[in-house]
């Protein structure tokens, strides 16, 4: 964690107001809420406006779980953002990710043993975060595997992600007690 404390505090529920309750309240993950909306419930509008765009990338993208998760994962690595990478290990896990895999994300593309398809995607996101582009080289190969729909939830997954991942550096979002800690 860049932060040992939050800079944004998480709102406590004894001290939700009906707007943050009408939030807070559907977003019960492993039995309880989690940092990321406690936090955010400090800008009711933003939150809510922010929340229908994540639910897209999160639960309506055109990418398989998997797919979305190595991007994700691979975007939280650049960012150092140990609450994304924290949550997202375990989502990742879930959707396919091997303990192997985990690792290697952090290496990139470059690691052995990656598919091609799941080196492209690390490659993509690379691409992405250092240069806000992804180069015709990676975009036609990818193109061998995603339509044009996957490949712009390919490009809005890492942003989202990036600019998730920046929010949560900067507010201080700590980790939940669940979440495995970014090595």
């Amino acid at each position: 964690m860049r932060l040992k404390k939050p800079r944004v505090s998480p709102v406590l529920e004894s001290d939700w107001s009906d707007a943050q309750r009408a939030l807070l309240e559907p977003q019960v993950m492993r039995g309880r809420v989690q940092n990321i909306f406690l936090t955010l419930a400090n800008h009711v509008p933003l939150a809510k406006r922010w929340m229908v765009f994540a639910n897209h990338i999160l639960h309506k993208s055109t990418l398989a779980a998997r797919d979305r998760e190595l991007l994700i994962l691979r975007v939280g690595w650049l960012c150092q953002s140990g609450y994304e990478w924290g949550q997202h290990v375990l989502i990742g896990t879930k959707a396919g990710i091997t303990d192997e895999e985990i690792e290697a994300i952090k290496v990139g593309p470059d690691a052995p043993n990656w598919l091609e398809q799941d080196r492209l995607l690390l490659t993509a996101t690379d691409e992405l975060a250092a240069d806000a582009f992804i180069t015709d080289t990676t975009w036609g190969a990818l193109a061998k595997f995603y339509n044009q729909e996957q490949l712009m939830d390919l490009v809005f997954t890492v942003g989202q992600y990036q600019l998730v991942s920046m929010a949560l550096n900067t507010f201080g979002v700590q980790l939940d007690p669940d979440l495995p800690v970014m090595k």
